[in-house]
């Protein structure tokens, strides 16, 4: 039988644990039982936490990205975890993705696909599905705005190039850049990927505006399509 909270040692507590030893000394089983706050009759929060960390299909055992990705029904097969605790298990994911994504993004300056790259990487690098990114820029190559443009599934999310266009034109930026991931973590640019970006790249001529990248976010990588055609063609 599992050794009940009130069994373990003031200072094993996860609660206690972490208001005398800080945040930082606990656990990912010990910060989920935080959140979990009591387990059942035979299992402790802690317990809990566990069978809750071994859905975890990934191959790297600290990655808790697939958190987010737990159905709320998920969490409820687990005997101890009633509707109420689930709820909140998908706030904190939720919570935590927003927290990721860039607020203060407007006005950073963009001088190489690096600096481009860094603004969504953590937003973008676990997401299990393909999201595209259309960045509108100044002259100067600030960025002005950026929006979701399309969502798709594991493999790709469709999008129009006039809906492209026709977002640049409405907020008259001169420049822009298209990012999207691939929830495979392989940011290696597909044919169509390569193939899209010389489609916008002629269309974008055709109204005024400049196409300065289109760039593909995989797990703590990214591939800048202009970078890699400009290598291929030896300039």
């Amino acid at each position: 039988m599992a050794v009940k909270m009130k069994e373990m040692p003031v200072s094993e507590r996860p609660y206690e644990k972490l208001e005398l030893q800080g945040e930082k000394t606990l656990s990912n089983a010990e910060l989920l039982a935080i959140i979990i706050k009591t387990g059942t009759k035979n299992e402790s929060s802690v317990d809990l936490a566990y069978k809750i960390l071994n859905l975890n299909q990934n191959t790297k055992e600290d990655d808790l990205s697939f958190l987010k990705n737990i159905s709320i029904e998920e969490f409820m097969q687990i005997k101890g975890i009633g509707k109420v605790k689930a709820i909140q298990l998908k706030a904190i994911c939720e919570l935590a993705v927003r927290m990721n994504k860039p607020i203060n993004y407007k006005n950073i300056q963009i001088k190489s696909p690096e600096d481009m790259a860094k603004v969504v990487m953590n937003e973008l690098k676990n997401e299990t599905k393909e999201i595209i990114k259309l960045v509108m820029l100044d002259s100067r190559n600030k960025i002005v705005k950026m929006n979701d443009i399309a969502t798709g599934g594991s493999n790709f999310a469709n999008f129009s190039i006039s809906e492209i266009l026709g977002e640049a034109l409405k907020t008259k930026t001169p420049k822009i850049i298209l990012i999207h991931n691939h929830p495979s973590g392989n940011s290696e640019p597909s044919t169509r990927d390569i193939e899209i970006t010389y489609t916008l790249y002629n269309a974008c001529q055709t109204v005024g505006l400049e196409l300065i990248d289109h760039i593909v976010i995989g797990n703590e990588e990214y591939t800048s399509i202009m970078s890699k055609i400009a290598k291929e063609l030896g300039k």
